[in-house]
């Protein structure tokens, strides 16, 4: 088994995993940049705070119940990778046949750490530590884990045909969606707090190019090799992110009457997020049609927020849920079967529909359950005064 291993697919998806956890420092620099000066180091905190968290939680149980024995369609089997038991330098056939399965689990253990860290821009300044510490791990076990199962493992969604490449459903729909339920159930910042400007757009800026950077090994590396999907992957990550980033600047131009660079860099940041589940399925002209729908539909998902009244402080809903959602969505018409084996048709389309539908609906659900507990389990869940 050990002979199958090929070096350069190693090299390429070992890159790709320090690739992707890069993306949560950036995540970091990101956030930090955009909120208030008094919110920077709390927010920071609680982005870098699920690389210990997540990390230890994937080794003792995670990466089982995620990739283990399929139980019941539901979740895997707890036992079957428990504390990296049968996890070692030999290739497992089902999670690329060419690389070290170890590789494998690294590359998903960068997934599931930066999942619970988009969350945090949703409630700036209104989760105190501890608390969120409670909702990182809840987050995991209850909505990351079976989610990515479904879709990943060998769960019914898998069985049924839902397909997501690098992770539009499992990480920017979750994510999306529990940012939602958060902002509006902790409340909204005060008036005061929601005009005090960011502390350093520089910072963003900055963060917004590594998370760029990052993108190309969380996208590409899906392809778990140096191959055709992954050159599509890495094409299509670009074009999609420089479509949505032009458009929704030219949206905010005219609807808003000037541009800004925060709209550069959300924009940006949302086409990235919708090309992430179709990267490895689409042509380079889809990637494009996909990044324009992308922005022209995340940047009209404000209104779902104001109808709802809902402080996302740093647009992880629009940017991300709804990105994710289109992307997965668009995917089921766009998708080319010489690619990777998916062809678009009204079957995969409806698929698709039934996936992110699905998702979203259990996601608010779990969402909910777990603030309670937290809320429940914790006297003070709110950051009234925030730490220096």
């Amino acid at each position: 088994m050990i002979s199958m291993i090929d070096h350069g697919d190693t090299a390429y998806v070992m890159f790709c995993t320090t690739l992707v956890l890069l993306m949560t420092p950036a995540l970091a620099l990101f956030y930090g940049g955009m909120v208030k000066r008094d919110d920077v180091l709390p927010v920071m905190g609680q982005t870098f705070i699920a690389l210990g968290i997540v990390a230890l939680i994937w080794v003792f149980g995670g990466f089982s119940l995620v990739f283990g024995a399929d139980i019941g369609s539901f979740i895997g089997n707890p036992l079957t990778y428990f504390a990296m038991t049968n996890v070692g330098y030999a290739p497992n056939p089902d999670y690329g046949s060419t690389i070290p399965f170890l590789v494998f689990f690294s590359y998903q253990m960068m997934f599931a750490i930066i999942a619970p860290g988009l969350v945090v821009g949703a409630f700036v300044g209104r989760f105190r530590a501890i608390p969120h510490i409670w909702f990182v791990v809840l987050w995991t076990l209850l909505i990351y884990i079976p989610v990515a199962h479904w879709i990943w493992g060998g769960g019914f969604l898998q069985q049924l045909g839902a397909v997501d490449f690098a992770g539009g459903i499992v990480i920017h729909v979750t994510a999306g969606f529990s940012a939602l339920v958060t902002a509006k159930m902790l409340g909204a910042r005060t008036p005061k707090e929601r005009k005090q400007p960011a502390s350093n757009l520089p910072i963003v800026a900055v963060g917004t190019g590594l998370l760029w950077f990052g993108w190309f090994g969380f996208n590409s590396g899906g392809a778990l090799g140096i191959n055709e999907v992954a050159v599509y992957a890495f094409v299509n990550t670009t074009l999609a992110g420089s479509t949505a980033l032009l458009i929704w600047i030219l949206l905010e131009w005219r609807l808003e009457g000037k541009p800004s660079l925060t709209g550069l860099m959300v924009g940006a940041v949302a086409g990235l997020a919708t090309i992430t589940p179709a990267a490895g399925y689409v042509t380079p002209l889809s990637a494009i049609l996909i990044g324009a729908c992308g922005a022209l539909i995340c940047y009209s998902a404000k209104v779902v927020q104001k109808m709802l009244k809902i402080d996302d402080a740093l647009e992880v809903f629009r940017a991300h849920g709804v990105g994710g959602m289109v992307g997965a969505i668009l995917l089921g018409l766009l998708a080319r079967e010489s690619i990777d084996g998916v062809a678009a048709s009204s079957h995969q389309f409806f698929i698709q529909i039934f996936a992110v539908v699905l998702v979203a609906i259990y996601t608010i659900v779990m969402t909910w359950l777990i603030v309670k507990i937290v809320q429940k389990a914790n006297k003070e869940v709110l950051q009234l005064h925030l730490d220096k």
